[in-house]
């Protein structure tokens, strides 16, 4: 039995998120399986490294699977790159260690926020951007980002409908760069909770808009309340950017 390692790219504006849905094929985790198990004459089932969310988009998604299929990498690769509709892309697919597992070796994850801070959203990154039309504050939003750095109880920062044992997560760091009026904010952390990222964006919003202080940030995590924290941010602002093993 061969395990294999693909790192995933994906534009998910028109799928219901990552994880595959008994009662819908609209799924990133869907589509790859069903063209890997065409090819290999196999049910193929992939681990990702997590889930993301309705609209929610990847750079550096991984996944691995299990195959007895003797076909060489490349063809692998050259299927599936046929095959699969085109706002899906494997850049990366490698043989790997049979313990590999690609949820479970994760280190810490990347996530990239987007938004695109002109007067007039651009119709080109409308898909993968959050517009905000009213010049935002980042010197502030980088002094209220730094609350959040270290190990916390993120309660107040994860949907209530998350399902985890506990809520302590680590944010190793979170850098907000802006060029040409285009924002991004990258979230480095060792895991995240359900909405976590989206939520931390939310709050960030709020402060370099000035309908928050980034001492609220802090009382926000003090809390360990959902109803104490901002709204969360759009989906399509969002991108699984990095994995790190």
């Amino acid at each position: 039995m061969r395990n294999i390692k693909m790192t995933i790219k994906y534009d998910g504006s028109r799928y219901k998120g990552f994880q595959r849905l008994k009662d819908n094929d609209m799924t990133i985790q869907g589509k790859i399986e069903n063209v890997l198990s065409k090819m290999t004459n196999e049910s193929i089932e992939i681990i990702g490294s997590g889930r993301t969310d309705m609209g929610v988009h990847a750079n550096g998604q991984v996944a691995n699977f299990k195959t007895d299929s003797e076909l060489s990498i490349k063809k692998m690769h050259d299927y599936l790159y046929e095959y699969l509709p085109e706002d899906i892309v494997i850049i990366n697919m490698e043989e790997v260690d049979d313990r590999f597992h690609s949820r479970y070796n994760a280190k810490s994850k990347i996530y990239l926020y987007k938004i695109d801070n002109n007067k007039y959203h651009d119709p080109f990154l409308r898909k993968y951007t959050t517009h905000v039309e009213k010049k935002l504050d980042l010197e502030l939003m980088r002094e209220a980002s730094k609350y959040l750095i270290g190990e916390h109880d993120f309660t107040s920062f994860a949907s209530s409908k998350s399902k985890k044992k506990s809520n302590i997560r680590e944010i190793h760091s979170i850098e907000i760069k802006e060029h040409h009026n285009l924002v991004e904010i990258y979230v480095h952390g060792n895991g995240f909770l359900y909405n976590m990222v989206r939520i931390i964006v939310g709050a960030l919003l709020d402060v370099g808009l000035h309908r928050k202080t980034p001492q609220d940030i802090k009382e926000m995590l003090e809390f360990k309340d959902r109803s104490k924290a901002s709204d969360t941010a759009p989906s399509k602002g969002l991108i699984l950017h990095k994995v790190n093993y």
